[in-house]
């Protein structure tokens, strides 16, 4: 059995490539942009530059002849890699399991409805495509030679999507997907300035700090990248803090694989609480300082 790997980043490469050592005898790796491919993950490596007047999402026809002859694609879950294996998927007429948390021989086990719940799926094609969180393989290691490391020239789709502008976006410096201690800030903060309590909290700690999607999409008082969530990240840490976090699934799906959950929230009602190991109720304003004090 073959699998092929599509990733944007090269530790998700890395992590999709462990996972896939697990389920087939061959893999080769692809990495779309501008990061490389790791060494020693695979049988085979390829790398796609994106030329400055095209958009990743087009690299489709780029990959199309070596994804050709793979029974399994893994793909990582950024938004121009699953516009790439949804249009390969297409071409090849393949079964596609999206938001796959385990892979197994008799079939997938993804989220459904938002992440309210969990179904098995199986692929009806020889080839199936599933997109899946780097997280998922746990501890599993990669291996393999990477072959002959290969540039893939790019090829230009015939219905190109020509780049017009592009305004880079401010990053935050935290990589939460790498951090063991997550603290996330929610609509409990009343105001801007309030986050300095949970940055002095998270610098106690050392903890990497997001936030739930409306602090990021709704006020904008933290970085799109940093929202947790079932359409943001998908994090498994050590420690996870809620900090003025109601709860909700569609955020606490995002962690749901952590290994302990706190949570700190002026609502003794608030659905975290049942979802956490340890809770604390109370204002932000008076524990938070407390707290970071006491630490």
């Amino acid at each position: 059995m073959k699998a092929f790997v599509i990733a944007e980043h090269a530790d998700a490469a890395s992590a999709l490539a462990a996972g896939a050592r697990a389920l087939a005898d061959e893999v080769a790796v692809a990495v779309i942009g501008d990061e490389g491919v790791p060494a020693g993950i695979a049988d085979a490596a390829y790398h796609v530059a994106i030329p400055t007047s095209a958009v990743a999402d087009d690299a489709n026809v780029t990959l199309a002849p070596v994804v050709e002859g793979a029974d399994i694609v893994l793909a990582e879950p950024t938004r121009h890699v699953k516009s790439v294996v949804g249009k390969l998927a297409a071409a090849a007429g393949a079964s596609v399991i999206t938001d796959a948390m385990a892979i197994e021989a008799d079939g997938a086990t993804a989220m459904y409805f938002g992440g309210i719940g969990q179904i098995k799926r199986h692929a009806e094609t020889p080839c199936a495509f599933y997109t899946v969180g780097a997280n998922a393989f746990g501890d599993a290691q990669p291996s393999g030679s990477n072959g002959a490391a290969e540039e893939l020239a790019w090829v230009e789709p015939a219905n190109a999507v020509k780049l017009v502008s592009f305004t880079p976006i401010e990053k935050s410096g935290v990589d939460l997907t790498k951090s063991e201690v997550v603290v996330a800030a929610g609509r409990g903060f009343a105001e801007e300035a309030d986050l300095d309590l949970a940055r002095a909290f998270c610098d106690k700690i050392g903890a990497g700090l997001g936030c739930s999607r409306p602090l990021a999409e709704g006020v904008n008082w933290m970085p799109t990248e940093t929202y947790i969530g079932v359409s943001g990240l998908m994090l498994s840490p050590k420690v996870y803090v809620g900090l003025g976090i109601s709860g909700q699934m569609q955020h606490m799906v995002g962690v749901k694989t952590a290994d302990i959950v706190f949570a700190i929230n002026k609502d003794k009602n608030a659905p975290i609480f049942k979802q956490c190991d340890y809770g604390l109720v109370g204002d932000l304003k008076t524990i938070l300082p407390a707290l970071t004090a006491a630490l």
